[in-house]
């Protein structure tokens, strides 16, 4: 288990859109790039095995930056394809906040970043004390239909409280932007609220009244 004095103050980064990290989930992934393998194979050989998801984002003048806030995750698992892909996972272990980029010989980006503030990451699971289940699996329900998505409703009513928000958080079909919003709530039962609001709002666009 890494603690927060653990925690390295430089990173390497893996910059996609739309890909969710949060603390305690898991994330698959197909690494295929040359400079991602890269990334890879330096990050086997630190002690922390941590690599930095942080989403990309259009700025004012049309040119693309990184957020401000991102999610790393300890390397915990992989396996290579025979083409010399790799499949591997990333445990969320803490948020982070980016405080500068740093140049080097890598092909990847790698950059100084600040724990502060994020300290409950590495604490114990959260529950959310307000949580209406039997409303929200309504609300979801709703939403699964008008997309037409199908899920495992037994395994939905069963699940903790943050493996459910955070699930739910990494995997629906949601905006980049919206992704960043959930990722930087600062409690879960505030990432609930704002997934009832997208959910909402994805509904209102999907033609249906929403019934409080």
């Amino acid at each position: 288990m890494i603690k927060s004095i653990d925690l390295p103050t430089t990173i390497p980064l893996f910059a996609l859109p739309g890909a969710l990290l949060l603390p305690r989930t898991r994330l698959p992934l197909h690494i295929f790039e040359p400079r991602y393998l890269q990334m890879l194979e330096d990050c086997m050989k630190t002690k922390a095995r941590l690599i930095g998801m942080i989403q990309p984002r259009r700025g004012p003048d049309g040119e693309e930056r990184l957020n401000a806030i991102g999610c790393a995750g300890r390397l915990t698992g992989f396996s290579e394809t025979e083409d010399g892909r790799y499949m591997i996972t990333l445990s969320g272990m803490s948020r982070f906040r980016l405080q500068r980029e740093v140049s080097g010989f890598t092909p990847y980006l790698r950059a100084d970043v600040c724990w502060d503030g994020f300290e409950r990451d590495l604490g114990r699971i959260e529950a959310d004390s307000h949580f209406d289940r039997a409303s929200f699996l309504d609300l979801l329900g709703r939403y699964f239909a008008v997309q037409g998505l199908d899920a495992d409703w037994e395994t939905l009513k069963q699940a903790e409280d943050e493996l459910l928000i955070n699930s739910l958080s990494m995997l629906l079909p949601l905006d980049p932007e919206d992704k960043q919003a959930l990722l930087e709530a600062p409690t879960l039962t505030t990432r609930r609220e704002t997934l009832v609001t997208l959910i909402e709002f994805a509904m209102l666009g999907g033609g249906e009244e929403i019934v409080q």
